[in-house]
């Protein structure tokens, strides 16, 4: 490890212990769960720690406000995205349920799309949504959105390039969904 590693990761530190206590209690205002606020708060100077080194804070308040808050909004997605896929298994008909496995396979893959998508427009990460798990038609979507059909071919476009670049670039997780009877 470098010096200036070493000086990256106590600089880290020292934030850590004086701000953790701040926005530990900040994030508690915000999520519905102690616990919760305790992840993001870690996650936050995990994302801070593995920053560019020589990265000069003026505000770190501030600084770790942005970082949470963007965490904070991909919890929140991926528990859109779970909710999403449950309602839409909870519709399906009740003598073929899957398997809690087969659950757990499906989320963790639609957490991976998600992340995948993070960073896209809300439009077109729900447009995506709504055609691979909701199984909606172009024309459905462009209505329940109150969009084009060419936007929604258009967004979509965009969401698969993205997933695939990320496919490209990692190893590809494919769960076996199949039903199972009950």
């Amino acid at each position: 490890m470098s010096g200036a590693d070493i000086a990256h990761r106590d600089h880290v530190s020292q934030l850590y212990r004086t701000h953790y206590l701040w926005l530990h209690a900040r994030l508690c205002r915000y999520l519905d769960s102690s616990s919760y606020a305790e992840d993001i708060a870690a996650d936050t100077f995990a994302q801070l720690l593995s920053a560019p080194q020589g990265l000069v804070i003026r505000e770190p308040r501030a600084l770790l406000t942005t970082i949470a808050r963007r965490l904070i909004f991909q919890l929140w997605r991926r528990r859109d995205v779970e909710r999403a896929y449950l309602m839409s298994v909870q519709q399906q008909e009740p003598l073929h349920f899957p398997s809690p496995e087969t659950l757990a396979q499906a989320i963790q893959a639609l957490q991976m799309i998600d992340a995948r998508l993070d960073g896209l427009p809300d439009k077109v990460r729900e447009t995506f949504v709504l055609s691979r798990v909701n199984g909606l038609t172009y024309p459905e979507i462009a209505q329940q959105l109150g969009i084009s059909r060419r936007s929604v071919s258009d967004y979509m476009v965009r969401a698969l390039k993205r997933c695939a670049m990320h496919a490209t670039a990692q190893p590809t997780y494919r769960p076996s969904i199949t039903r199972e009877s009950a």
